[in-house]
């Protein structure tokens, strides 16, 4: 039988508002561990600039402000294990974590895994994942030095990133369904103002062309029923994201009609012990502020918790 390592709280995703609670609970003398599948800072650390983060002025880069994060959670005795998480089991100690091959144990939960990116689902669109198909424009914006890129999208990431990428590109499509953006005034003015960026309104795609790498997207606008064509070197998607609570359905976490936590309060689920923070959980607004008050509650309704067993 494997060893156990035993703790008073596992945090289950290291983005912001994991990050945040780890911060709480392990200041707080709870021995904490964070479990994240790839590196700490979640969606936050992809985007190169955050201008609406209180205390930066002049804006941050995500990935700076998730190290800080991280570095701060490690500096008060935060413990990080990197792995995917297998499978979770209640019993009468708490809850046991399986993570690639290890086995852990903590009387609370704060899952913070927030959401994967959601795809298109068109014929065609996995061949060219990795080939001109891309959901991260802070990521790969150097490959389209000179080149024509699209962004799906018309929320504040989309265009955030869309203003970003016109610093490579030659030119960025902004393809959105409606006809106005949801980003925030300050964000879509910016992007009107960009003589590198083309608004393409009503419209959605329908299918992507090219050999090995993309070449063509089929346009189809959602009023007219038109249908047209635009040649591009590449395409990033921000249409929502999809959140990751498979590894759940073993202990009856209560979620909504999409997948999201349903959450009190202090960030409390339906199961005694299991609380959730971020993009996971059913809310309004993501944003990494959002994200890290949720952490900050998640962390004071786990110390809570722990504190009643304790009685």
């Amino acid at each position: 039988m494997p060893d156990i390592k035993s703790y008073d709280v596992i945090i289950l995703g290291a983005g912001p508002a994991g990050l945040t609670a780890a911060i709480y609970t392990s200041r707080g003398l709870l021995k904490t561990l964070v479990i994240e599948k790839l590196g700490s800072g979640g969606q936050a650390a992809l985007t190169n600039e955050i201008e609406n983060y209180p205390g930066f002025p002049e804006g941050v880069n995500g990935y700076e402000l998730a190290q800080k994060m991280d570095e701060q959670a490690k500096k008060f005795g935060a413990e990080f294990e990197y792995g995917e998480i297998a499978g979770i089991v209640k019993d009468e100690a708490g809850f046991t974590v399986t993570a690639s091959g290890n086995t852990y144990s903590a009387r609370a939960l704060i899952v913070a895994t927030g959401v994967s990116p959601r795809k298109l689902g068109i014929e065609g669109e996995d061949k060219f994942i990795g080939n001109g198909i891309s959901f991260c424009a802070t990521c790969d914006a150097a490959f389209y030095k000179g080149k024509t890129a699209a962004i799906i999208g018309g929320g504040d990431s989309a265009i955030v990133e869309a203003n970003f990428l016109t610093r490579f590109a030659s030119k960025v499509y902004v393809i959105h369904r409606r006809n106005e953006l949801r980003a925030s005034k300050i964000v879509s003015d910016h992007a009107f103002k960009n003589n590198k960026i083309e608004f393409i309104w009503d419209t959605v795609v329908k299918g992507v062309a090219g050999d090995k790498k993309l070449e063509k997207l089929s346009l189809e606008n959602v009023k007219t029923g038109a249908l047209s064509e635009l040649t591009v070197d590449g395409m990033f998607l921000y249409i929502g994201g999809i959140p990751n609570t498979d590894f759940l359905s073993g202990i009856g976490v209560a979620l909504n009609s999409k997948g999201f936590i349903l959450t009190g309060g202090n960030m409390n689920t339906n199961i005694p012990g299991v609380f959730a923070a971020g993009d996971i959980r059913e809310k309004e607004f993501r944003q990494v502020i959002t994200a890290a008050g949720d952490g900050a509650l998640a962390a004071y309704g786990a110390e809570n918790y722990l504190e009643e067993l304790r009685r």
